[in-house]
Formats: structure tokens, sequence, C-alpha cells
């Protein structure tokens, strides 16, 4: 008579720690880039890939700096991203506190003006990404007609 308890004669017991190690491990996902912190970030991916992706859109050489400082219009102190375009023309991408998910304002500046107006950039969006900041700043920046073929 055999016991109920013991295993059938064709499948082997295996210990539960050897069937646990006997598991593919789980691939861990590398963080976002925009997990990265802010400091990193914005210099050294949203700042070359702005580059980029304007010179790819058939727009000048851009000249890109990320600073602290008087936002535009109306002076409170904000991490920016200030561009210099050919004709003396410029933007600043104002971030109102040391995240990429905080309030974000854009202005702009005709060659001798000064900034009369901050626009809210991105208010809809749910979570802020590098694709997204960067294609749509490249699109405000187009509907300007500064870049390409406009």
């Amino acid at each position: 008579m055999t016991d109920s308890a013991s295993p059938a004669p064709d499948t082997p017991a295996v210990p539960e720690s050897q069937a646990a190690a006997a598991k593919p491990p789980v691939k861990e996902k590398p963080p976002a880039p925009e997990d990265r912190p802010f400091a990193e970030f914005v210099p050294q991916l949203l700042i070359p890939a702005l580059a980029k992706e304007i010179q790819a859109y058939g727009g000048p050489a851009v000249e890109l700096r990320f600073e602290q400082g008087p936002m535009p219009v109306v002076g409170v102190t904000c991490w920016m991203v200030i561009g210099s375009l050919p004709g003396a023309r410029r933007f600043w991408l104002c971030f109102t506190s040391d995240a990429i998910s905080s309030a974000k304002t854009i202005a702009v500046a005709e060659a001798g003006a000064e900034p009369s107006l901050l626009e809210s950039f991105l208010i809809d969006e749910k979570k802020t990404t590098l694709a997204l900041l960067v294609s749509r700043l490249v699109q405000r920046l187009n509907g300007q007609k500064w870049l390409g073929a406009n």
C-alpha cells in the first residue's frame, strides 16, 4: 500500500528554494530619463535633445543655457532654459521649481524687444517627458516662424 502524501514515482520532489531559483529573474526596467534629478536632467538630457531637434527641424544653430534667475515679465526667481537664435530672437522655458513636473511657462522675444507675455506651457499634460518637452517647445518655436522654411 502506498502513502497518498508521497509524490508520484515519475514526478521528483523539488524543494521550493530550487523551484524559485529555476525561474528566470525579472528584468528591471532602467529608470526613465525623467526620473533623474532635475539638475542633471535639464543640462544633460533636455538641452542636447532640444538643440538636436531644432537643427533637425531645419532651424538654425541655437545657443542654450540653463540657469536660475528672474522669470521674464514678472521677475520671480525660477529655473530656466534660455535660448538664443540668430537674429537676436530669444526664448525662455521657465520651471517654477526644480522639478520637470512643476508648472512651466514660456516667453519669447523678437530682436530688440523684451518679452512682454508669459504663456502657460504643457498645462494639460498628466506626465511630462523628455520627448514631450522637446516636441512641444520646438512646435512653439516653429509657430513663431523661427524654424525651418517658414
